[in-house]
């Protein structure tokens, strides 16, 4: 015991606090006080558990951070079950909310939905995985191993099910396939392979006898197709947080407003302090307060890249990109959907929506790559 404290001792030293990355930090507590003070405008009563789950998070961020990613990765096969535990237990225990089981219910606390942390575990375990294999990324054997055990949380997610979250994993797999040096040829047979298969997958599930999606999937994609056939119904909400983002104008009509015609004095939209946060930031903070939200999570993805490029070592750099990648991709849905330009799926805007379980992923992932940014001058 004493050994092992020793040893974790070590990995949490020798740091130089000049290395620190003190923008990043700033970037995500602005954003995620921003966050809050639009969840508490959106919606009564959820303000003060996001404040505490902001604080929690920015605890367990700087903790993160001063712990070597390199001696987490260690465990990355007791990670891994650990994950394949949580999904599997969510499914057989967990509550069940408008026909998915992705929650444990923790009582006065609220809920916790493992497929948010399973994004972290992921990460951590597959820089590891591609950064030992990056000198054989390019033979099938190894693509075919690392894929197989990608896709079982993957599926399992998608049981539960999660379309939107096993869409993250699958962009977060690709981040870091790309970023471990997978060939362009690859990557060109897959593509070459992957949009006529894309095609050919968007007209087999608008057949009436399809399998793969559930109905209310398939209405979200055919109301997105064809979105005057279903303004009434499934793209009411879209069409909805389209106006409203219009009608913040440039300044927007303030937080807190109670006007019958905002989305909130309306109740023209379900759940806007989720999904749909970034239709309460346009209509109350207007085009400019939606350009700092934007610009913020900009600056944090430009960071994370930035400390990949000047990162130790190749599982470093995995891990740094691979934040990047998740919050670009989830902030690319979440106001995609919110602005009609994608269809209707239920992603969270990073540390800005409502959700204490993405909220904690969220920080640790920034506690991960602000290690690596701390790690980048020692060899």
């Amino acid at each position: 015991m004493i050994q092992r404290r020793k040893r974790f001792q070590y990995h949490t030293n020798k740091y130089n606090v000049h290395m620190y990355d003190f923008r990043l930090v700033i970037y995500v507590w602005i954003l995620g006080i921003i966050g809050v003070l639009v969840i508490n405008s959106a919606a009564d009563g959820f303000a003060a558990k996001q404040l505490i789950g902001f604080i929690g998070g920015s605890a367990a961020m700087i903790i993160f951070s001063l712990i070597d990613y390199n001696y987490i990765a260690k465990f990355e096969w007791f990670l891994y079950s650990i994950n394949i535990g949580m999904l599997v237990a969510v499914k057989l225990f967990g509550i069940n909310v408008n026909g998915a089981t992705r929650w444990f219910s923790l009582g006065p606390f609220g809920t916790l939905q493992p497929s948010e942390l399973s994004k972290v575990i992921m990460l951590i375990i597959f820089s590891h995985l591609i950064s030992e294999q990056r000198d054989k990324i390019n033979y099938f054997s190894v693509i075919l191993r690392i894929g197989i055990l990608y896709v079982v949380p993957m599926f399992l997610i998608a049981m539960e099910p999660d379309l939107s979250t096993t869409l993250v994993f699958a962009f977060l797999f690709c981040t870091l396939m790309f970023v471990g040096g997978i060939s362009y040829k690859i990557i060109g047979i897959i593509l070459g392979t992957g949009i006529p298969l894309a095609g050919v997958l968007i007209w087999y599930v608008q057949q009436p006898n399809q399998i793969l999606l559930r109905d209310y999937q398939v209405d979200r994609i055919m109301s997105f197709l064809n979105p005057s056939d279903y303004l009434l119904t499934t793209y009411n909400q879209q069409y909805n947080s389209t106006m409203a983002i219009g009608s913040g104008m440039l300044t927007g009509k303030g937080l807190n407003n109670n006007t019958i015609t905002s989305v909130k004095g309306g109740n023209f939209i379900s759940e806007p302090q989720t999904d749909f946060i970034f239709a309460v930031v346009g209509e109350e903070l207007g085009f400019i307060g939606s350009c700092v939200v934007l610009g913020l999570i900009l600056l944090i993805v430009l960071e994370c890249l930035h400390i990949a490029k000047d990162a130790r070592d190749m599982r470093g750099r995995l891990i740094a990109a691979g934040v990047a990648g998740i919050i670009t991709f989830q902030s690319f849905v979440n106001v995609g959907v919110a602005t009609g330009i994608l269809p209707n799926t239920g992603l969270p805007l990073p540390f800005v929506s409502y959700g204490l379980s993405s909220l904690l992923s969220n920080f640790l992932c920034i506690g991960l790559v602000l290690n690596v940014g701390l790690q980048r001058n020692r060899r």
